[in-house]
């Protein structure tokens, strides 16, 4: 049988008016938009690069008012373009480090910056006038907003609208059957071209040879037939048309293991997805219905009110795992990389709650802020401040930490605090919340839109008997941090000599003043920092130090963090600005696991799979037995007597829909899909397992795989989802991937919707998966 031969049973196409097809959308109420018009009519600006690069494009906004095109020399006649859907935001005005340093040339109301997702660069222009600039940064935001607002359906007809544009090559609004052909290994399917044909006939209802916009939508439509849902469908439906509500309930309850108010739920799903009025007069659910569901938020494999601060956030800060960045300011690698206030706005805007700066004297006494001795540029100290003020609670609402790497002299670090507490103003934390030495560290909720600085401190906090505190002043300290990742890692740098003869550094006190819970002190061991240190210290430890404790005093590491914040920064070692892996650090309750943001990859694929829980606030709740300083726990050897529910997790990998294309693929290539599931965990649950590889067929690969895990620690887990295309030759190549908690996991019938490498959505490429957990007897 040739593939997909069996009874095709597709959807009706819709009349146009009932489809909201997003070309017809703009047509009726986006093109009535003068700022619209304006974009459809195309403007010439300058595209800005540097102080020297600027040149004029002309921008247009294509008709199905999703895509800008500009021309540009560096394609010829081609033009380059990008969708909306890519957009992140528009900041107007000088809000870019490049139209900053052209303010004196081009004033702010003309120019606007264009923020993509992920790791692509921005894009800033300059318009002709005021009027124009002002118009684009309208027609944007208005564009944004519709794509926010559609609904499953409506960014389904403009996928397919997409689609059929692509494979247009004529642009006569008629697609004949060698286009066909092309358009298929552009979706990345190899399909028998006997059944394309029989399909393209099937579609063909006007016996034209070509596909005009209502047959090609039913062509498609065919062609991504979904058998594997429609089979789940038919085993509750009576008639094979619709669910009745009590037959869509028992769906729920059986196989998505929903229990409470289950009627309820599934009305109010019968009311947000079902597309045909008398289908929900009647509370029943069509195919088209059922499959929306499984493609929504509700369908997703992600528990959808873990996207909600749903943890107690009343506990102490060293109980909670932060979001943290290392070098934060380096967009690039850490020894010719470029320094930005880019990646300061991209991390605070990813969910990121500590930060780090890298602070030197600059020229007439402002300080900078670069990676010292190298030939990264630098940044002002005051940009930095700046763009932290204004991005800092965009996200999240809770406590931003600064972490300090000092290297100032006594007058430019009295400048620094000066130009924190002038720009930052009432959310620079500068005094306890009560006025007292704390004996426990306050809570994220108590901390709520404060900037807290992690730093060196002269002295300590001396409770005076009218409740109020006063800093007493050395004048100098340890400089505990410098060089210490390169020494542990066998390096010895000057100042580490085998005396063990420390660097000292005079502090300004405007700048200590202003370190309260976070002040750094040097880390000699577990038994000194319980009988010397306070719960408002901090203790950082390089990646090569974490590791050694974690093997040698894995208990006494875990029982540290549960009364004081660890920070792990990676090694100096690592000037391609490479990561370490933040799950070795989270088992033994390290809370600020630095990590460089800039660099994609598995380790940030975990950050970001970690902190996608509790509302992506960058806070999430340890669990209890890291919690606890009367807790056992030991990682390396865990006992479930520590308090945690071993599990066995069995994952059945049904199938994959319009999965993507690898980078950078040559021309026709087809890729060859596998599926691999990580565990990333304590070391006893680290594993991983896939699934066959299917050939030529990243449209709608069928694998039917069940992968089975047993999970000790569920608390701590993550789960990964890998995509590749497989190459017997060479190592497979990254497609896409998906991160969440274990504890964030659906059970039942689930898709995943697949990220790409930088952590960006990738619609409409998914995976359709089915779940069950259940409690490991012991």
């Amino acid at each position: 049988m040739l593939p997909g031969s069996c009874e095709v049973r597709c959807w009706k196409p819709l009349d146009c008016d009932e489809r909201s097809m997003a070309t017809t959308l703009c047509t009726s109420r986006l093109q009535r938009d003068e700022n619209i018009l304006q974009m459809l009519n195309g403007s010439m600006m300058r595209k800005v690069k540097s102080k020297i690069w600027k040149k004029p494009r002309y921008f247009k906004l294509q008709d199905d008012c999703m895509t800008i095109w500009y021309d540009s020399k560096k394609t010829g006649h081609s033009k380059s373009s990008f969708s909306i859907s890519d957009v992140e935001a528009i900041r107007e005005g000088h809000q870019s480090e490049i139209l900053q340093s052209l303010a004196d040339e081009f004033p702010s109301s003309r120019c606007f910056t264009i923020v993509f997702r992920g790791r692509q660069g921005n894009l800033d222009l300059v318009a002709s006038t005021p009027e124009e600039a002002h118009s684009w940064i309208l027609g944007l935001h208005k564009l944004i907003e519709n794509m926010k607002n559609m609904d499953l359906r409506e960014k389904q007809d403009q996928w397919i609208t997409d689609w059929f544009h692509k494979a247009d090559k004529n642009k006569d609004g008629r697609m004949n059957f060698k286009e066909v052909r092309s358009l298929l290994k552009m979706m990345n399917t190899d399909m028998h071209e006997l059944h394309a044909l029989r399909l393209f006939q099937m579609a063909d209802k006007s016996r034209s040879g070509t596909l005009e916009d209502d047959e090609f939508v039913l062509f498609y439509k065919m062609l991504t037939q979904r058998e594997d849902v429609l089979k789940i469908f038919n085993e509750f439906s009576k008639d094979g048309n619709r669910m009745s509500l009590m037959e869509f309930v028992d769906f729920l309850q059986q196989k998505q293991l929903e229990q409470e108010n289950t009627e309820d739920y599934a009305m109010d799903i019968i009311a947000r997805y079902e597309p045909s009025n008398a289908a929900k007069k009647c509370h029943a659910i069509t195919f088209d219905g059922f499959l929306l569901y499984l493609l929504s938020p509700d369908g997703s494999i992600f528990n959808p009110e873990h996207q909600n601060v749903y943890q107690d956030m009343t506990q102490p800060l060293c109980h909670y795992f932060l979001s943290s960045s290392h070098n934060t300011y380096l967009i690039a690698d850490q020894l010719r990389g470029h320094s930005s206030i880019e990646g300061y706005i991209r991390a605070l805007s990813r969910g990121c709650r500590c930060v780090e700066l890298d602070c030197w004297d600059g020229p007439n006494g402002e300080p900078i802020v670069y990676h010292g001795h190298t030939l990264t540029s630098k940044i002002f100290f005051k940009d930095v401040a700046s763009a932290i003020s204004k991005y800092a609670f965009k996200v999240s609402e809770y406590p931003v930490i600064l972490s300090i790497e000092n290297h100032c002299s006594v007058e430019q670090q009295t400048v620094m605090a000066e130009i924190l507490k002038q720009i930052l103003g009432d959310k620079l934390l500068r005094s306890t919340i009560d006025g007292k030495i704390p004996t426990v560290l306050p809570s994220p909720e108590e901390l709520k839109g404060k900037i807290l600085l992690k730093a060196k401190k002269a002295g300590g906090l001396v409770d005076y008997q009218d409740g109020n505190t006063e800093e007493q002043y050395t004048g100098e300290v340890t400089d505990e941090e410098e060089g210490a990742d390169l020494e542990e890692d066998g390096y010895r740098t000057d100042s580490k000599k085998k005396g063990k003869q420390k660097s000292k550094q005079h502090l300004s006190k405007e700048l200590s003043d202003c370190v309260i819970y976070c002040k750094s002190v040097p880390f000699n061991s577990f038994r000194h920092s319980s009988a010397h240190y306070k719960v408002y210290e901090i203790s950082s430890f390089s990646e090569s130090k974490a590791k050694k404790l974690i093997k040698e005093t894995c208990e006494e590491f875990i029982h540290h963090n549960t009364w004081q914040l660890s920070r792990v920064y990676p090694s100096g070692l690592r000037t391609d600005s490479s990561n370490i892996n933040p799950q070795e650090m989270w088992n033994v309750g390290c809370q600020i696991v630095a990590l460089n943001f800039q660099t994609a990859g598995e380790e940030m694929d975990l950050n970001d799979g970690r902190f996608s829980q509790n509302g992506h606030c960058g806070y999430v709740l340890k669990p209890s037995f890291l919690r606890n300083a009367e807790s056992t726990f030991n990682s390396e050897q865990p006992d479930h007597k520590d308090g945690y529910h071993p599990q066995c997790f069995t994952v059945e990998i049904i199938s994959g829909q319009q999965l993507p294309k690898v980078e950078n693929s040559k021309e026709g290539s087809i890729v060859d899909p596998l599926v691999r599931v990580e565990i990333h965990g304590v070391p006893m649950d680290n594993a991983c397992k896939e699934t066959n590889y299917i050939d030529n067929n990243g449209f709608n690969p069928v694998w039917r795989k069940i992968l089975d895990f047993t999970v000790h620690v569920p608390e701590l887990a993550l789960v990964r989802f890998v995509v590749e295309d497989y190459d017997k030759t060479s190592k497979n190549d990254f497609m896409g991937q998906y991160t969440l908690p274990f504890a964030s996991i659906k059970e039942g019938y689930r898709h995943i919707h697949l990220l790409s490498k930088d952590g960006t959505k990738m619609s409409p490429s998914s995976l359709f998966v089915h779940i069950r957990i259940t409690d490991l007897e012991i």
